[in-house]
């Protein structure tokens, strides 16, 4: 299955953006203004580039751009010109965005504008329009715009949170005229939304701005990620979850805003937030990002918004007089890792396993309820939690575009619905081969619970003894599941007399198992009550397994959970699969994942979940890892608290010039269950083991 590693292209060639959302420290949001510092705005940029920085998103604040309804104003516009000369001046390109309606918690507007609706009403659709062609215009030709923005966060500045959401169709029509604006007025640099990627088809949550409907639009997607977890592990990786979810419009994917205030995060845990989201965003897919936002912004605390949103000053990746902060050098340390793999070059490799995403998410079917969108997403995420865990890469198939048929594994966490011909279609491709996999979930509401699934029995080798209307509730504080027999072999085995504790999350509804008596298929574990809680059942040539229990949603409705043993059982079901990883590290704290280059060398990513520092020894397919800086030879990679090290894959078999080689194409695709993995590894490391 391939995987998403589109990037963005300019005059046809491929970019990868590494930036900041760009305010300067005079006058935030009114920068523009009489105020405006050409002096400050170079210095400002000029730390941003000894950093590794070449990209900023900067902001037209539409009262002061366009001050009637008829006009723009050509001394901001000058001024912005000004501004992107600096960029020229430090080899840097900015990203000019629109209508900035929406910043920092505040919505502006003109004073022209009234209480006018900003997509349906046809006259102030068309001077947004007009505004657009405008300003792209004036800047189109400047060697410092590398891209346009259309807005920031439309979906909030759109519509109040007391209002419906726009429908798509109005939504839709809207970014249509807004991106022709920007080709009339001679715009060719790729162009996007700014709308922060929170569609239904990404957060399960129709806000009018549908990913799919908008993707034959845009020239890449770019999500805006400020989620609070109750979970290190899930918090980690939620930009990355949501870049993957965020590739269903087949676009690349640009972590267009992701940061963190130093009033809500001490300076050593910024930096490890900043390190974790910048590489596993990178494994997930991610091709560019840019920070929330170059600098603080102390001296502006009477300055609306900051005036009563204080934390909004402390997001900067610089003090408020130009000095680094900790965010700042995570990001040098990243853009010097992209030039090490040469990352433009590089994409994700093919996988063998996925994720199922169930169309329940995204599509309003009659009488579907929210909380089956929100259901599927936070099990589909901690599903996602434990394949990282597992040291399984994964893949996203989706319903709604038909189920890929090229895997081998098919996951499908606590999955309660999906439409009955994909469920026929997956255990058919396990009657051809493929091992699918399906923990029961009887939802979390009243509504119709229990799993909308058609033919369990069958499909399982079972025969459930469910009563209707009730549930069978886990009544313990901890789900034990005892192996009664070995489940794979070697890497992911789970030997017989294993026991796994899970400990047990959600309400009502969601705590409950399903009761079963086996039939055609063979129990595998039973529960601490003696009951069957994975059974393996054959099927043609492949086999499906049911886990009785929700292990990721359980997971899921639990803080501080991770790492849980689900992994164990996702890596037991990739061995059965015939699957084994690349590169193989059984600690569940490290994640592995690898990229390939153009011309064939290899590169493993490990990003460490632990707290303290730890060594890990990988195991691999007849090669080693290559440290990138020194060149050594590896055996053992040494990992810094929540740090990453990335190394090259190379082939241990020498030339006749006795030279280790990096591994060939070939090579790595000689055999597609186990691939030859040449490690040699090329080590660029970040945080604390750096």
């Amino acid at each position: 299955m391939r995987r998403n590693s589109a990037k963005v292209r300019v005059g046809g060639e491929p970019v990868t953006w590494l930036g900041a959302n760009f305010w300067s420290r005079v006058g935030g949001p009114l920068m523009w203004r009489d105020h405006y510092d050409p002096a400050v705005v170079r210095e400002e940029l000029a730390v941003l580039a000894r950093h590794g920085l070449r990209q900023t998103r900067s902001f037209c604040y539409w009262p002061d751009v366009m001050p009637t309804p008829d006009a723009v104003d050509a001394t901001v516009l000058d001024r912005y010109e000004d501004f992107l000369d600096a960029h020229v001046e430090q080899g840097m390109t900015s990203i000019p965005t629109f209508v900035v309606g929406h910043m920092s918690g505040e919505n502006w507007s003109p004073a022209w504008r009234g209480d006018r609706d900003l997509y349906a009403d046809v006259w102030l659709v068309a001077r947004q329009a007009w505004f657009v062609e405008q300003v792209t215009r004036r800047l189109a030709d400047h060697p410092g715009v590398v891209a346009w923005l259309i807005s920031n966060e439309m979906p909030i500045y759109g519509r109040l949170h007391d209002q419906p959401a726009a429908p798509r169709d109005q939504v839709t029509s809207w970014a249509q005229l807004m991106v022709q604006a920007v080709r009339a007025g001679g715009g060719t640099q790729p162009v996007s939304l700014g709308d922060g990627a929170w569609g239904i088809e990404v957060t399960g949550e129709d806000n009018g701005f549908s990913v799919r409907d908008t993707a034959p639009l845009v020239d890449f997607v770019g999500p805006h990620v400020y989620r609070m977890e109750s979970d290190q592990v899930r918090q980690h990786l939620n930009a990355a979850f949501l870049c993957e979810l965020a590739a269903v419009a087949r676009r690349p994917v640009v972590l267009e805003e992701f940061g963190v205030t130093t009033d809500f995060v001490s300076e050593a845990n910024a930096a490890t937030y900043y390190r974790q989201t910048l590489n596993t965003s990178l494994l997930a897919g991610a091709t560019g990002w840019l920070a929330w936002n170059n600098t603080d912004y102390d001296h502006l605390a009477g300055q609306d918004p900051y005036r009563f949103r204080p934390y909004e000053m402390h997001f900067g990746i610089t003090t408020n007089d130009g000095t680094p902060k900790a965010p700042l050098h995570e990001l040098d340390a990243f853009a010097r890792t992209l030039d090490a793999v040469d990352f433009v070059r590089c994409r994700r490799e093919d996988v063998e396993a996925a994720l199922v995403v169930s169309s329940y998410l995204e599509r309003g079917y009659p009488f579907s309820r929210p909380e089956d969108s929100r259901l599927i997403f936070s099990a589909l995420r901690q599903g996602y939690v434990a394949a990282r865990e597992a040291g399984l890469p994964v893949g996203f198939t989706r319903e709604e575009d038909g189920i890929d048929e090229t895997c081998r594994l098919y996951l499908l966490p606590s999955t309660r619905q999906l439409t009955a011909p994909t469920f026929t279609r997956l255990v058919e491709l396990a009657r051809r081969g493929a091992v699918v996999y399906l923990s029961y979930c009887a939802g979390d509401s009243s509504f119709q619970r229990c799993s909308w699934l058609p033919g369990l029995n069958a499909a399982f080798g079972i025969e459930h003894q469910l009563r209707y209307g009730l549930n069978d509730p886990i009544v313990d504080d901890e789900v034990e599941l005892t192996f009664t027999e070995d489940v794979g072999d070697s890497w992911g085995a789970i030997p017989a007399g294993t026991v796994l504790r899970f400990r047990v999350g959600g309400n009502e509804h969601s705590r409950a198992f399903l009761p079963v008596r086996a039939t055609d298929a063979r129990v595998v574990a039973v529960d601490g009550h003696g009951r069957p809680a994975l059974l393996r059942h054959r099927v043609g040539d492949g086999e499906t397994v049911l886990c009785t229990y929700p292990l990721e949603h359980l997971a899921a409705c639990t803080p501080a959970v991770n790492p849980e043993p689900t992994h164990r059982v996702y890596a037991a079901l990739a061995r059965i699969a015939g699957i084994r990883p690349p590169v193989v590290v059984t600690e569940p704290e490290v994640f592995t994942d690898t990229l390939v280059h153009d011309d064939g060398r290899r590169y493993a990513w490990f990003v460490s979940q632990d707290p303290e520092a730890r060594t890990v020894r990988p195991g691999l397919d007849g090669g080693a890892l290559r440290d990138l800086d020194s060149g050594a030879v590896l055996d053992e990679v040494r990992l810094g608290a929540y740090g990453v090290r990335v190394l090259e894959i190379v082939d241990t078999s020498a030339d006749h010039d006795g030279m280790v080689r990096p591994a060939t194409e070939t090579a790595r695709q000689s055999s597609p269950v186990q691939q030859s993995n040449p490690a040699q590894q090329q080590s660029r490391e970040s945080g604390a083991a750096r």
